[in-house]
């Protein structure tokens, strides 16, 4: 298997009730590569996106991120470093600008300069966000607002891995173009990016196709 910018190396994870929820899970994702992976809700999907986050440990198997073993990088940086973007993304109280810079507040962007309202602007206007003000209350924006805007939090970042877990899954039919759009562009750009997603994205034919089910993680021939 090659190095690649993040590799699992049979990764199996078990449920805090002991279910086997992900068995010998491997995977090597290289810059400029977007995956789609998909499979039956409640199959392992969001959890195998959190291990690689270090939000929850393997019970067996190993992960690694430019060649390092995940236990080796601070959980700030990891996590600046490989972005994750949950189904239903935290906003705290406050400003939709406050919580686009919040990022910037943790000990991994520290000495950064935290992004100008304009540079906010044209993150926002990115995402179809146009409506939306950067004075108004992030806790008020609805479900597909709010993935977005966490969406365009998680960009300003620049992350070397995109994890996108069901990015579009409140949208209607035109942002869902347009942020799958942005993923491609951001492979394009040279990040790594995984996409689940219920649904084929437009350009799924010209994807790495993955599928999880019962644990166990196959690749569709192209």
């Amino acid at each position: 298997m090659a190095a690649g910018l993040l590799r699992l190396d049979r990764v199996s994870w078990r449920a805090p009730d002991g279910r086997l929820v992900l068995e010998e899970v491997s995977l090597s994702l290289e810059p400029g590569q977007l995956a789609w992976l998909r499979g039956p809700s409640g199959g392992g999907k969001s959890s195998l996106l959190r291990l690689i986050n270090r939000l929850a440990e393997p019970s067996a198997g190993s992960i690694y991120f430019m060649g390092q073993p995940l236990e080796a990088w601070q959980p700030p940086e990891l996590r600046r470093r490989v972005g994750l973007l949950p189904q239903s993304p935290l906003m705290l109280a406050g400003s939709v600008a406050h919580n686009l810079r919040l990022a910037f507040g943790f000990k991994a962007a520290q000495g950064a300069q935290p992004p100008s309202d304009a540079t906010l602007r044209e993150a926002l206007d990115g995402l179809g966000l146009q409506g939306v003000e950067l004075t108004a209350q992030a806790q008020g924006l609805s479900l597909g607002q709010r993935q977005r805007l966490a969406l365009a939090r998680l960009l300003l970042l620049r992350p070397q891995v995109l994890l996108l877990d069901e990015p579009v899954s409140a949208l209607d039919p035109e942002s869902r173009e347009l942020v799958e759009a942005v993923a491609v562009a951001q492979a394009a750009e040279g990040r790594a990016v995984l996409l689940v997603s219920h649904q084929p994205p437009p350009q799924a034919q010209s994807m790495r196709r993955l599928i999880l089910e019962q644990g166990r993680l196959r690749e569709e021939a192209p």
